[in-house]
């Protein structure tokens, strides 16, 4: 079968959709043999991720800054409360509002997670500087995309 040049606007590896989807799967599988040794899931990381840099946020916060629903993250945060790594804390104030903290483990695990980004510039075979490049187009890219909705 072959595609005529007036549809080659349709055909899958033409697609950014499909070039970010795969390379996020791709990240994905790289990430996983090096978080296993810290006991963490992707979404878990990502978590972390945003703890380290505030610690003390809301359910609410961490949730907007990983562009996702608080009651999707709910089960996620229960995992990384049991392995000893956040306490989360109703507030007095609002029972809704559920503030995180990091324990003496979770804050611990930072230092053990250090690594990670410079196995990823290795897995990559870019320079960090490029990596950073290209964060910053698909920061620009995402922003554009949320503010078109």
């Amino acid at each position: 079968m072959t595609t005529d040049d007036t549809c080659a606007d349709l055909l899958l590896d033409n697609q950014v959709c499909f070039a970010l989807h795969s390379t996020s799967l791709m990240m994905t599988k790289v990430y996983k043999p090096l978080l296993k040794k810290l006991g963490l899931t992707y979404p878990q990381y990502l978590a972390m991720l945003v703890l380290w840099e505030r610690d003390g946020i809301t359910v609410g916060d961490i949730s907007a800054r990983l562009l996702t629903d608080p009651g999707s993250l709910t089960p996620l945060l229960k995992r990384l409360e049991a392995e000893g790594l956040l306490n989360r804390t109703r507030s007095s104030s609002d029972e809704r509002v559920v503030h995180l903290q990091l324990t003496d483990k979770g804050r611990a695990l930072r230092e053990q997670a250090r690594q990670i980004p410079g196995c990823i510039i290795n897995a990559s075979a870019q320079t960090a500087k490029r990596l950073s490049a290209l964060t910053a187009e698909l920061t620009a890219l995402r922003k554009q995309l949320h503010d078109s909705l």
